[in-house]
């Protein structure tokens, strides 16, 4: 790409995760460490070896959608547009230009899967008495291609099936868009709702998923020495991102800006990640430096963190060949959220730019003992005041992916 960069602001905020559905709510919940893991009905119905997950609390959807979209579409897909309706108030007039100079950009992994399973639990005897709406509600573009037609939108619409990185992904290539003339606004984040009897049986197989199902709270403990597995989750974040000076003639509130953003891949192993975290540490390395920046400048990390051994430790390894000896403190969502799979660096990108712009780092939830971080400054038990300063968020998934942004509180 070729062109005059520009700054990317983020004038809008909609979130629906585990941990609350509005930013403030998530925020001060991410902040007291309360994990929301818990038993699921369904899936201890199914006799699963894993019955717990994370799971949005219950909202109004009749106050976004209509009875008839509902049936129309995915969970998944709901969760994404319920969040871009807040983020598109939350954002004021930032929509009012050219149709065709605002893009869509939604990262997921697995999404329609809810639907799909139900057309084979449900029907499979007899599939011609599945819902007319099964493949658009199964389509991997159905979030980002609903979303566009809610909002009359024309510019680029695009899918990021990056597994855990997707979200994350989508907002980083999203900015790039706008840096570099192509858009002047972008709704980007990303979306999973997985918390399925196949998804969650298939990760048990695999011996990812935590077994804690008599004590679910305890569960999600990134980077902890008695970590045992991730915790499944659901959830969708959406962030307006504009113009900095587009933002800023219209006297709009500016939440912070997307400044550094980098991808890269292991090459390695399908689900394993580089254990020496090569690419991984390349990633962070090279978001610092398109945001500007230097290590040194960085305030926190954002751990993906994921309460996995090997994705844990790979990580810290990997933060251990960017930073040094003495990396910035480092903190993981997921001790409340669980691992919202697509919807996970979308909902983390919102918590870290409300970290950075209050100057405070969220404790990493259960967590107590961690020996296994490789030096790691793991925030524990209260929050940490900090300056002010860049945060860099981290995204790894499945297949080798890394993803990682750089947010600036607002100055």
């Amino acid at each position: 790409m070729t062109g005059r960069r520009v700054r990317v602001a983020v004038t809008g905020v909609g979130v629906k995760c585990p941990a609350g559905t509005d930013p403030a709510g998530v925020f001060d919940r991410v902040l007291a460490a309360r994990p929301t893991a818990a038993v699921v009905p369904a899936l201890a119905e199914a006799g699963l070896p894993v019955r717990i997950a994370c799971t949005v609390p219950e909202f109004d959807f009749a106050r976004y959608l209509g009875r008839r979209e509902l049936r129309q579409i995915d969970r998944a897909t709901a969760l994404l547009l319920c969040a871009a309706d807040d983020a598109v108030v939350d954002a004021g007039a930032a929509l009012r230009v050219p149709e065709h100079r605002v893009g869509v950009h939604v990262g997921t992994g697995m999404p329609g899967l809810a639907s799909m399973e139900d057309v084979v639990f449900g029907h499979g005897e007899r599939p011609m008495g599945m819902s007319v709406h099964t493949v658009p509600r199964t389509m991997a573009n159905s979030p980002a291609g609903r979303l566009a037609m809610r909002f009359g939108l024309r510019g680029s619409c695009v899918t990021y099936a990056t597994a855990c990185a997707s979200g994350t992904n989508a907002i980083g290539e999203a900015a790039r868009r706008i840096r570099y003339g192509e858009l002047d606004v972008a709704l980007a984040g990303g979306v999973d709702a997985a918390v399925t009897k196949v998804v969650v049986g298939g990760f048990a197989r695999m011996r990812a998923l935590s077994l804690r199902n008599d004590a679910p709270r305890l569960a999600s403990r990134p980077f902890d020495a008695d970590r045992d597995g991730f915790v499944m989750g659901e959830g969708a974040a959406v962030l307006v991102l504009e113009r900095w000076d587009l933002a800023r003639d219209r006297g709009a509130r500016i939440h912070g800006e997307i400044a550094g953003y980098a991808t890269t891949c292991d090459g390695a192993h399908v689900v394993a990640p580089d254990p020496q975290g090569h690419m991984a540490s390349a990633c962070m390395r090279m978001a610092i430096a398109d945001a500007g920046l230097t290590t040194a400048d960085i305030g926190h990390i954002n751990a993906h963190g994921t309460s996995t051994v090997l994705n844990d430790r790979a990580e810290a390894v990997a933060v251990g060949r960017c930073f040094g000896p003495q990396p910035p403190p480092v903190t993981s969502v997921k001790g409340v959220t669980g691992h919202l799979i697509g919807g996970s660096g979308a909902v983390e990108a919102v918590v870290a730019l409300l970290s950075a712009g209050h100057g405070v780092v969220p404790p990493v939830a259960t967590t107590v003992s961690t020996p296994d971080a490789g030096g790691l400054d793991v925030v524990l038990g209260a929050p940490r005041a900090v300056a002010r300063r860049p945060v860099l968020s981290n995204s790894f998934g499945f297949g080798g992916q890394n993803a990682c942004l750089v947010l600036n509180p607002v100055p």
